[in-house]
């Protein structure tokens, strides 16, 4: 399996501008806290900076991740569904990110973008993945009617089936089969890419990342001045453990890291910093915590079914 070429140095410097400008970015909206740097090496190759931002004026915990790391074998999470890559060298550079808002209204958010290339003498590839998904605890339909807009405005220009596929892929992604519910409204998710060849594939990474904060911001403005009480506090704190259950079982990105030798600290950076569970809990029929759960923790067409009764309050 052969690539192309690929413009390796034109990925990172894209990678640390994008890092640069959405802590940029966040640090405005938040008005209050700015994100802590720990530039950091890894033995086996490589490195990273990690930044993050806690106890800010709207944000608990934000970190924004830029890593760039080689390693002389691939682990098994990379090389699961390509068993002729087994044993190749590799390099992996990216920016991830998690924002957990203070606010119950505000919702959590995911985003990253990334480029592998490996190569075990015999075979060699490249192939970029990435994508943003949204984690609310109480919805507003024209709040995620803005994500998918976005989402698909990132899309537009790559084909026109495009969104709809990265969209089906976040569904499937981030489902947590043991909850049977998926982790939040979704957004994009792709990985494997190469198909299109090096600069199409690098152009569609680079719409995916620049879409993020155009996605994410206007939410945050419309949202971060509704008061909240210890009731919703307490829903937010019980969903985040979700978030929990789905980084330590299911995420690909997690596994890679863990057993590629990474640093944890930035590996579990994604961890809300407060989170709780409850035995076999149950919202409330008719509460605004049970429309989460009846309305919005399943695969759904958002812009048709959105378009025409978006509402700016919770109903």
């Amino acid at each position: 399996m052969t690539t192309g070429p690929a413009n390796v140095d034109a990925v990172l410097a894209y990678l640390r501008e994008l890092q640069n400008r959405i802590c940029a970015g966040l640090e405005q909206i938040d008005g209050k806290a700015r994100f802590r740097s720990d530039t950091w090496q890894r033995a086996e190759g490589g490195g990273g900076d990690s930044r993050v931002l806690r106890d800010g004026g709207i944000f608990e915990q934000a970190g924004v991740n830029f890593s760039h790391v080689k390693g002389a074998k691939l682990p098994p999470s990379a090389t699961a569904q390509r068993p002729e890559l087994a044993g190749a060298a590799w390099e992996a550079m990216g920016v991830s990110l998690v924002i957990h808002p203070t606010n119950p209204y505000i919702p959590t958010t995911h985003a990253n973008v990334r480029f592998f290339n490996a190569d075990s003498g015999a075979q060699s590839a490249w192939w970029f993945g990435g994508g943003f998904d949204l984690t609310p605890f109480y919805p507003f339909d024209e709040d995620v009617l803005h994500w998918h807009r976005t989402a698909q405005r990132a899309c537009e220009p790559f084909g026109a089936d495009v969104y709809r596929e990265h969209k089906d892929w976040c569904d499937r992604y981030f489902f947590l089969k043991h909850r049977n519910e998926t982790r939040g409204v979704g957004g994009l998710f792709f990985d494997d890419l190469n198909a299109w060849g090096f600069e199409r594939c690098f152009a569609y990474q680079r719409s995916v990342g620049d879409h993020f904060l155009d996605a994410y911001l206007p939410i945050v403005a419309r949202r971060s001045a509704m008061s909240w009480g210890e009731r919703e506090r307490q829903f937010q704190l019980y969903r985040r453990g979700r978030y929990v259950e789905f980084n330590l079982v299911y995420d690909r990105g997690t596994s890679f890291g863990l057993q590629s030798g990474g640093r944890t600290e930035s590996i579990l950076m994604s961890m809300p910093p407060l989170a709780r569970w409850e035995y076999d809990w149950h919202p409330a029929s008719g509460s605004p915590e049970a429309r989460l759960y009846e309305e919005f923790l399943r695969p759904r067409d958002w812009l048709r079914e959105l378009d025409s009764r978006s509402t700016s309050t919770p109903v």
